[in-house]
């Protein structure tokens, strides 16, 4: 299939971006990029050693740099990191020229994915509420997403399919 606009996936990690775009990207027999895979393949380590030895601020600027060079790319998918989307640039970008996808769950879902996995520096040292804190307040800035895609009490094909079918 071909695209006038890349299809970008955006929410809150533990959200199902990666997943849900390849399996999108398959079906669509379009390439699939996973930023977060993106930036860990670059530097040769894990986005949980990045923020343990160089911090958040030093991977964000990373994640800026690769996810503009990867939204330069054409008729693919695109899964973003769960912050990438609060960067202005990346934001404006993807707004302007892309389609966004936000996969939407209810607050207690996302917080039970998310918060005892190590993988993810940020849940990792927070508490619940302060998950919820964070899965509130970016909410209101996924939802500037061109699509929103509520995925609660749905399978991953059924999500797959209401998106072909939105889009």
């Amino acid at each position: 299939m071909k695209l006038n606009k890349n299809l970008v996936f955006l929410g809150m990690m533990g959200s199902g971006k990666t997943s849900i775009g390849s399996m999108i990207s398959k079906k669509l027999e379009l390439e699939f990029f996973d930023i977060d895979h993106e930036i860990e393949k670059k530097t040769k380590t894990t986005i949980k050693n990045i923020f343990d030895k160089k911090g958040e601020k030093f991977f964000r600027k990373i994640e800026e740099k690769i996810t503009l060079k990867n939204l330069k790319k054409k008729n693919c998918v695109i899964s973003l990191g769960g912050g990438a989307f609060l960067n202005n640039k990346i934001q404006n970008e993807v707004l302007t020229n892309h389609s966004s996808i936000w996969l939407k769950w209810d607050n207690k879902i996302l917080l039970n994915r998310i918060k005892k996995s190590k993988k993810r520096p940020i849940a990792y040292n927070s508490s619940s509420d302060q998950l919820l804190n964070l899965i509130n307040e970016r909410s209101k800035i996924y939802s500037r997403a061109l699509f929103k895609i509520k995925c609660d009490n749905l399978t991953k094909s059924e999500v797959v399919k209401k998106i072909i079918k939105e889009i």
